[in-house]
Order: C-alpha cells, then sequence, then structure tokens
C-alpha cells in the first residue's frame, strides 16, 4: 500500500511540474502572453490605486484569468496543429485562427470591463489633478 501512495504522490507532483514547465514555455515563447502579462501588471495598479471594490477585484481577477487561459489554450491548439503537419492545409489554418480569435475576444472584453471598472475613476482622479 504505501509504494501505491508514493506513486500516487508523485503523479500527483509531476503534474504541478508539468503545468508549470507548460505555463514557463508560454510566457518564455509567445510574445502576446509577455504583453497579457503585463497588462495584468497595470491593471493590478491601476486597481489598488483607484480601490477597487471586493466585487470589482473579482471581475478583474476573473477577466483577466480568462485572458490567459485563452492565450495557453491557444498555444496548446496551435502546437498540436503544427505537430498534425508541416504543409499548409485549410482547416489547420481554421483551427488557429479560430483560436486566436478567442484570444483576441476574451481581451477585448477584458479591455471593456478594465475601462468600465477604472475609466471613471481614473478619469476623475485625472479630472480632480488638473484642476
Amino acid at each position: 500500500m504505501q509504494a501505491r501512495r508514493a506513486r500516487s504522490e508523485d503523479t500527483w507532483l509531476s503534474s504541478f511540474h508539468h503545468a508549470w514547465d507548460g505555463l514557463w514555455y508560454v510566457v518564455r515563447t509567445q510574445r502576446n502572453a509577455r504583453v497579457h502579462l503585463a497588462a495584468l501588471i497595470l491593471a493590478v495598479g491601476l486597481g489598488i490605486v483607484v480601490g477597487l471594490s471586493r466585487l470589482e477585484w473579482v471581475m478583474l481577477a476573473l477577466v483577466i484569468g480568462a485572458v490567459l487561459v485563452a492565450e495557453w489554450f491557444n498555444t496548446a491548439i496551435e502546437a498540436t496543429v503544427d505537430l498534425m503537419t508541416t504543409q499548409y492545409h485549410p482547416l489547420a489554418k481554421v483551427a488557429k485562427d479560430a483560436a486566436a480569435a478567442g484570444v483576441l475576444v476574451t481581451a477585448l472584453v477584458a479591455v471593456v470591463v478594465g475601462i468600465l471598472m477604472l475609466g471613471v475613476p481614473l478619469w476623475q482622479r485625472l479630472a480632480n489633478w488638473v484642476h
């Protein structure tokens, strides 16, 4: 029984190692993932400055998470398509374009949410600072 437990723990721990490898691979190799991470840092910084409520932090975290997940899935789909064929195929293009479109739509939604939550307080601070 002891050996079985050790193997399941190894599997459990190795799953985190593989996930970390995937996370780091995308950050290292995908420029857009680094752009999304920079936007995350900016949004969190602005959220601190304007003093978001708990609910606003939840919404911000959800849209940020959605963008990052979309980017990671996009990378996985692109890698899978590249693994399956090295030649141009219209369906490979559809798969890659649709995955990229998913990231774009998610990022646009996140921008709208960010503007709605951060825009008004930032505009008010700017107006007060100018006057």
